[in-house]
């Protein structure tokens, strides 16, 4: 048996048409909710609009020295990285003024760009800290 594809078949990309649409950004803090419910009906008011979201935005917030906080914002990030992939967003942008403890956030945000990469999804750093990948 071969896996070798005949010149005869198309690449997908040969049968790709342009879309009339507009990219756009959208803050976290635009959305009233994460919930599959309203996220369905958002990205259904976009499409109609001939708009197509293509990054989520979120300020998070690292300025305790505390795990448990910590891991509070991870897992709001990660619900956010969720909407994303519902969305159908191609990066989520992270920003944070300050971390207040980087040894305590690296790993969550390790954890929150492997949700984000199983996704489909690039997770993006704005933040005095960085992840080795």
């Amino acid at each position: 048996m071969s896996t070798t594809s005949g010149p005869e078949l198309e690449s997908p990309i040969d049968r790709c048409r342009p879309a009339d649409v507009t990219p756009v950004a959208i803050e976290a803090t635009a959305l009233e909710s994460t919930a599959p419910e309203y996220l369905r009906d958002l990205k259904r008011d976009l499409h109609g609009e001939g708009l197509s979201p293509t990054e989520l935005t979120l300020e998070a917030r690292f300025d305790k020295d505390c795990s448990l906080a910590t891991q509070d914002e991870a897992d709001r990030i990660r619900s956010y990285v969720r909407a994303g992939a519902f969305l159908g967003v191609d990066a989520v942008t992270v920003s944070a003024d300050t971390v207040a403890n980087a040894e305590k956030v690296r790993p969550a945000l390790a954890a929150c760009a492997e949700r984000a990469d199983r996704e489909g999804i690039a997770l993006e750093l704005d933040a005095p800290i960085t992840l080795e990948r």
